[in-house]
């Protein structure tokens, strides 16, 4: 899948081990290196984009695989780093994996037999938990590691172990180590009502009751657009998944699911960052291969700002003249205000005209690139839950680090509208969600590019996590 240039040779991270950008790579254990983003702002973006597929639903639907007996055919892969980890534990459980262009992959999980999944491959990645579902689905049984992934907060589980120990597992979490298994070896259909919407918790469900018997009815699940595609993914292969979408998910379990093939949808969110780089920026961008209806919350809010917005069947268009009005934002559950958005829209309103206020309704702890914001003159505030932005006249460029994906999407949008030169470290939280990214702005115009420099030793010590 990912294919990068390191130490003069071109690693396909995944096949058979991933490679993160910006961790550090070794050739005969003597050279590393570590990656940044080195942009030179004050360009506007034109230019037409495409969008990847989305990566919270290929992340989930990847490990649906291994409840499948056959070859899915997967279409509109993005090319991601947690892509590329979760098909690489995969092929450790004993599927197998071919790459049949960029963007699609067969996936044989046919021969897989129970067993614990790899701890340092699981470890890195958020969505390891989804394995859960599909283990204890198709095996009665799962051992994962508690998620990791970005770091902006506690990512409680209790949803998901609410949900699996009404289907009838037992499930024990000692060590960093999530233990769950089937009492008689199989999961059985009940109601469940989830004390709050959660999205993982709604999708791990669907993945273990698809394969358990009887009918399991979810209540107050999530809505968003990739549980409705976890959903039709899983009943192309067989299965029988009502009401994704709804606050009402009903699911018929099977004994079996089998091959076929499924085209992920188009990531949103990855198309919200390029509509607010351009309303950032100024200038006139297309977004190309969307789905419009998922992006109504994040048009509404920039059409606030000032910037147009025009959309079409499978397109959208903005223009902006980079004049920003000031705007209020509270992150929801779909079809809310996204919290993936959240920092993108922070960073364009750092420049916009008179005070904006964010208040962040999902997570405890998203703000921490605040702090590197600050860093580029950004007048920010941060008490609990709530940022106070006052608009300032400029951004000026600076040595800036991702702290997650996407705070690392807002650093490279605040670099792009500021003046000078601004460096983004630590950008393998930024390529686990974003496909080429360098390569896409570029082609609307923007001056960035990948800087890969040698590191000492000594600094790479430690493990290298993916993030």
């Amino acid at each position: 899948m990912l294919a990068k240039a390191f130490c003069g040779q071109t690693i396909t991270a995944g096949y058979p081990a991933p490679i993160s950008a910006g961790s550090g790579c070794a050739e005969n254990g003597r050279c590393f290196l570590l990656e940044k983003y080195v942009i030179h702002g004050g360009k506007p973006l034109n230019g037409e984009v495409e969008v990847s597929g989305a990566k919270n639903a290929a992340v989930a639907i990847i490990p649906a695989t291994l409840m499948v007996n056959g070859v899915c055919r997967l279409e509109n892969i993005p090319q991601i780093s947690d892509a590329d980890m979760l098909m690489t534990i995969l092929e450790h459980l004993g599927a197998k994996v071919r790459v049949v262009n960029p963007s699609t992959v067969d996936i044989d999980c046919t021969d897989v037999r129970y067993t614990d999944a790899p701890y340092d491959l699981m470890r890195k990645i958020r969505a390891s938990y989804y394995l859960i579902g599909a283990m204890l689905g198709r095996f009665g049984a799962a051992k994962t590691t508690m998620p990791g992934g970005c770091n902006f907060g506690v990512r409680p589980i209790d949803q998901h172990i609410k949900g699996m120990t009404a289907l009838g597992a037992d499930v024990e979490v000692t060590g960093g180590f999530v233990y769950a298994r089937a009492a008689d070896g199989k999961l059985h259909g009940t109601k469940i009502y989830l004390d709050k919407v959660s999205v993982g918790a709604t999708m791990n469900i669907i993945l273990a009751a698809s394969m358990a018997r009887g009918r399991t009815i979810i209540e107050n699940a999530a809505k968003e657009p990739h549980i409705v595609d976890l959903a039709n993914f899983l009943n192309s292969m067989g299965a029988d998944v009502r009401g994704a979408g709804t606050d009402s998910v009903k699911i018929n379990g099977t004994d079996s699911l089998h091959g076929g093939t499924y085209t992920i949808i188009p990531d949103q969110i990855e198309a919200g960052t390029y509509m607010v780089a351009c309303a950032a920026t100024g200038g006139e961008v297309r977004i190309k291969n969307v789905i419009p209806r998922h992006l109504e919350s994040i048009s509404a809010k920039l059409r606030e700002m000032g910037v147009t917005v025009i959309a079409d069947e499978d397109s959208v268009t903005v223009r902006s003249s980079g004049s920003l009005r000031r705007v209020n934002i509270k992150t929801m559950p779909y079809p809310g205000f996204p919290t993936d958005m959240q920092p993108q829209f922070a960073a364009a309103l750092c420049r916009a005209n008179g005070q904006s206020v964010i208040t962040e309704g999902i997570y405890d702890n998203r703000f921490k690139y605040m702090t590197e914001l600050r860093k580029m003159g950004a007048n920010v505030s941060v008490e609990g839950r709530g940022a106070v932005i006052e608009g300032v006249d400029k951004l000026s460029g600076a040595p800036v680090a991702a702290c997650d994906l996407r705070a690392g999407a807002a650093m490279v949008i605040a670099g792009l509208s500021a003046e000078g030169v601004t460096e983004v470290e630590d950008i393998h939280y930024i390529e686990r969600g974003y496909e080429n990214f360098v390569g896409k702005l570029r082609a609307l115009g923007a001056d960035i590019e990948l800087v890969r420099e040698p590191d000492e030793p000594e600094k790479l010590a430690g493990p290298q996590l993916v993030g």
